[in-house]
């Protein structure tokens, strides 16, 4: 028997990339996960790849769910608990970005929503799993950063406060929650193998930023994360709450990516510098 065996485990964002392979992690250890995301295609062809990897009595289901939505989220937790009658671990990976250019042309509607969709999805995650942890004994909640949300990512808006922000809650949550013996940690991938992070050309500066401020020279996996995901969830990590760990092979000592030529042509040569116009 597996130690997550008839362990509840929720991932957010669980329909593809990093979310997915969290959450294969968690099955093929035995827990009973749940994932949740806003499509519900996405999500029936993620939980058909997951039931092939069940492992020591495993399970998976799936709730179409938007974080930001609370009523919503509050159902979320509810049907998490039902496959193993409990619910100790949740990965909040659903997030993302979105409106990158200068904060000085950046749209106001738009930067709300990313911070809606990070921190606001986030928080109520906390506030609705929580109730659920304390009553199965303790738990552990992994927030979802990025190296984003630690070192500058130029023109990044509102991504780069987003991130920060999952880490400050989920710092703050290690603290009120630590004497109900729940946990809080974060992951902070950099550049991962995801469908998205495919919209960058493997020939291109943008790229070649990446590989040459990562001192393994590399991208990683979604299973680099997954792996971490689950030790965090796991009883091995029963000692470890408050922290911020790094998946990013090393960039993270250096300097974020240089996106220039995505946006140059969008927003203009001349706000590129960092000068404002006279």
């Amino acid at each position: 028997m597996s130690v997550l065996s008839k362990k509840g485990v929720l991932v957010t964002g669980g329909g593809t990339g990093i979310g997915h392979a969290c959450a294969a992690a968690m099955i093929s250890d035995g827990a009973s996960v749940t994932i949740c995301g806003r499509t519900e295609e996405k999500l029936a062809e993620s939980a058909k790849k997951l039931e092939a990897v069940a492992d020591h009595g495993g399970s998976v289901q799936y709730v179409v769910c938007d974080v930001t939505d609370e009523e919503a989220v509050k159902n979320l937790m509810d049907k998490a608990v039902e496959p193993a009658g409990n619910l100790v671990g949740v990965v909040a990976n659903a997030g993302g970005g979105g409106g990158m250019g200068p904060y000085h042309m950046l749209d106001t509607e738009e930067y709300l929503r990313v911070l809606h969709l990070n921190v606001l999805g986030t928080m109520l995650c906390v506030k609705h799993s929580v109730p659920h942890m304390h009553k199965a004994g303790g738990g552990s909640f992994v927030g979802m950063s990025s190296i984003a949300g630690l070192v500058t990512h130029l023109w990044f808006g509102a991504y780069t406060a987003g991130k920060a922000g999952i880490e400050a809650i989920c710092k703050n949550a290690a603290d009120e929650y630590g004497p109900s013996n729940i946990r809080f940690n974060v992951i902070r991938p950099g550049f991962i193998a995801t469908e998205i992070m495919e919209n960058i050309p493997r020939e291109g500066t943008v790229y070649d930023s990446y590989i040459e401020n990562t001192p393994l020279g590399d991208v990683g996996l979604p299973e680099d994360v997954g792996n971490l995901a689950r030790f965090l969830i796991g009883p091995e990590s029963r000692w470890i709450t408050g922290e911020a760990i790094n998946v990013d092979g090393g960039h993270s000592l250096r300097r974020g990516p240089i996106f220039k030529e995505f946006i140059e042509p969008a927003l203009g040569k001349e706000v590129m510098g960092g000068k404002l116009p006279e």
